[in-house]
């Protein structure tokens, strides 16, 4: 990767909507724990389960609306593969092996921790990380580190999401139904064959379909949410950066702040109204809350690293010109916020375990802020630009 290569209109815009849209998270997550633990707070938390049109309404926000969150997910991720840092085999491995060991080594410390217990379902909760919030400490930086680092982390994040959706719908299915599920399947390639066959360049009738899959989707037992990454992969594609006739580009731009500005912080207001009672600490030392604040704080960087090691040692793949050990240690670090992404999994993980979820809750937001404030301070005083275009620390 050049030292020289620039930042494409897309990628600027993508992290400095992460940047404010994590400011905003943060606002909401204060404002839902303050009302939570008020004299308002069993009012609060009982509007998100009040019941609208066969639903709750934090259902709709964390199987609809998140189904918007995902499809944005998907495609950012069909611009990483098909014209971004993923779309060369030999710039993708490294970001792709560091996921790899970002999610195994959490997932393996919290079944270490858990496994053959009523809380070992928790294993895919620090598996995740949360891109607006681990881009939002990056951009706080500015140029005070290598615009790599950033290109680094975002395909990192991507790949580690790409692995979180998996997950999902591997390991968080419910009852599953076959009929369903093959209808869904049926509209997915229905819309495949709307792109790749028929060249059909309007965006309504894959928003049509895609709210069809979404139903098929929600019936089946298969979480919904997977049909807005389905759906993104089934969106007409220009590798034309910024190309106006390019179905995906002009549905990822109108997306962009209404997922930063609206959605997200409806889901942090949803979900993080967390009562925090006289027995928090207790909650915390709980062997499913001590493995999800491991994994994140301890795991992801060192899965991070230790698989971004062996890879540069055994010549797999080379460090970016400009980076050096200490950068990837940085986005270790960040890649253990994990927000969004691991709260939205405890949902699943732990579907009517109040009490569970409540102390998960309580650890998610401890690692992440910890990870994110212990990765700002590293990569401000560790994080600059290397002296010079040679990279001492790469194979």
């Amino acid at each position: 990767m050049s030292v020289e290569r620039g930042l494409s209109n897309t990628f600027k815009q993508f992290t400095e909507s992460s940047k404010a849209g994590g400011i905003v998270l943060i606002l909401c997550t204060l404002v839902s724990l303050s009302i939570a633990n008020s004299p308002w707070g069993a009012a609060y938390l009982g509007f998100w389960h009040q019941i609208v049109a066969g639903l709750s309404v934090e259902h709709w926000i964390n199987d609809a609306l998140m189904a918007v969150f995902f499809l944005l997910i998907g495609l950012e991720l069909e611009r990483e593969l098909y014209s971004g840092e993923l779309s060369d085999m030999r710039n993708a491995l490294l970001p792709m092996l560091a996921a790899a060991g970002g999610i195994a080594v959490p997932a393996l410390i919290h079944f270490g921790m858990n496994g053959g217990t009523p809380t070992q379902a928790g294993v895919g909760v620090p598996m995740a990380t949360d891109i607006a919030f681990a881009l939002g400490v990056l951009a706080l930086l500015g140029s005070r580190v290598p615009a790599s680092l950033k290109i680094f982390l975002t395909a990192l994040a991507v790949m580690d999401d790409l692995g979180a959706i998996v997950v999902i719908a591997l390991f968080y299915t419910t009852d599953l139904s076959f009929l369903y599920l093959m209808g869904a399947l049926a509209v997915f390639i229905a819309l495949i064959a709307m792109n790749r066959l028929l060249r059909v360049m309007a965006l309504l009738p894959y928003l049509l379909g895609g709210a069809l899959m979404w139903f098929l989707m929600l019936k089946s037992g298969v979480h919904a949410t997977i049909a807005g990454v389905l759906l993104a992969f089934a969106i007409p594609y220009s590798a034309k950066e910024d190309d106006a006739a390019s179905p995906s580009h002009r549905l990822e731009h109108i997306l962009h702040k209404p997922v930063t500005f609206l959605i997200l912080p409806i889901f942090a207001l949803a979900n993080t109204g967390i009562v925090i009672g006289p027995d928090w600490i207790g909650e915390l030392a709980s062997s499913n809350s001590l493995g999800i604040i491991a994994g994140l704080v301890l795991g992801k960087p060192v899965g991070i690293v230790l698989f971004s090691f062996v890879a540069v040692t055994l010549g797999l793949c080379r460090l970016p010109l400009d980076l050096a050990w200490r950068h990837i240690l940085g986005a270790g670090l960040l890649g253990g916020i994990g927000f969004t992404m691991s709260i939205f999994i405890t949902n699943l993980a732990f579907t009517g375990q109040a009490e569970v979820i409540n102390a998960s809750k309580m650890a998610i937001l401890g690692a992440s802020l910890a990870a994110g404030i212990v990765g700002f301070v590293w990569l401000k005083l560790r994080g600059g630009p290397l002296a010079s275009d040679s990279n001492t620390d790469s194979c």
